[in-house]
């Protein structure tokens, strides 16, 4: 296990490489400060023009920063954003890079994820990444079945998978840290899935599923309370948007090998997937929402145009 200052000189010299010339800015908030000043603190050693900025945390993952912080983002060369709730799929997040800037989120980020996630090579993880893509690109389809009763078919489109391999060193790159998946935002899907790992608000389930049926692309039944009332809340102001599939993730991370609750660890875990409700812009799509959900599935069978897809297996 690293320790915090060496897990933050991975995240800022390997992950982003960082250069002195460069300007950085560290989005943080007070339940994840202690991650975002030990990010700030390695920075400020390779450039001055290092700054940190903290807001409240933010409702749900999804939920946009306030506009100065925003702004900051949109104006540095390197963000990172260890966070409560996600700013990975955010207006702020896509202006940002869209700009040029290069963009790691961390959110909902704990000390030890920080400090164990990290302590891999992530250029064995942009591998198998890469393999994935080998398999997967160009699928018209993808289908993923498994034991307890998931059976559900993406239409993938005119979409392109893209690789989160938590090297970020192109302008405009983005990637979760810890990092290791290949996600799609699918233009369809139908069928069932199942959550047996990690979703929120529940975090690791334990004895217990969660069932989704989904028609065209969108959840039409769901078998939790509490997550048809948090989607119904999203839904008051974006409709029907709220229950958008929003991304098929497969799982690339080999060094995660169990399930911790932590959705951002534990959708990267290699052998799993994830499907998300909600938000797809930041996945190439067009459907906006205030949410973004990501329900971890383990022991899927994946198909691409009906061929078996090898999942990569923890190490």
């Amino acid at each position: 296990m690293l320790n915090m200052k060496t897990a933050a000189e991975t995240a800022i010299k390997q992950c982003m490489n960082l250069k002195p010339d460069e300007s950085c800015v560290i989005v943080t908030d007070a339940e994840r400060y202690p991650i975002g000043k030990a990010l700030f603190d390695v920075a400020n050693e390779i450039t001055a023009e290092t700054t940190i900025v903290s807001y409240p945390p933010g409702q749900t993952n999804g939920a946009e920063p306030p506009a100065s912080v925003a702004a900051a983002m949109a104006k540095s060369d390197v963000v990172l954003a260890p966070t409560t709730k996600s700013l990975t799929h955010t207006r702020a997040r896509t202006k940002a890079t869209e700009k040029g800037a290069r963009v790691a989120t961390l959110p909902g980020i704990t000390e030890q994820i920080f400090t164990e996630g990290l302590d891999v090579n992530y250029n064995t993880i942009a591998e198998h990444c890469q393999n994935l893509r080998d398999q997967v690109d160009e699928a018209e389809t993808v289908r993923v079945k498994t034991d307890l009763g998931t059976d559900i078919t993406f239409t993938i489109g005119d979409r392109e998978f893209m690789s989160d391999t938590g090297i970020v060193h192109e302008s405009g790159q983005m990637s979760n840290l810890p990092a290791g998946e290949v996600a799609v935002g699918p233009t369809s899907a139908d069928g069932t899935f199942v959550v047996d790992g990690t979703m929120m608000p529940h975090g690791l389930l334990k004895n217990e599923t969660l069932t989704f049926e989904v028609v065209d692309g969108f959840v039409e039944g769901m078998s939790d309370d509490r997550l048809q009332k948090t989607i119904d809340t999203a839904a008051e102001s974006v409709g029907k948007a709220a229950y958008n599939i929003a991304e098929l993730g497969i799982g690339a991370n080999v060094a995660v090998n169990e399930l911790t609750g932590s959705v951002l660890l534990d959708e990267k875990a290699a052998g799993t997937v994830h499907i998300a409700i909600g938000d797809d812009v930041g996945m190439g799509g067009d459907t906006e929402a205030p949410i973004h959900l990501d329900g971890v599935i383990r022991d899927p069978t994946v198909y691409a145009d009906g061929e078996k897809v090898t999942l990569p297996t923890p190490q």
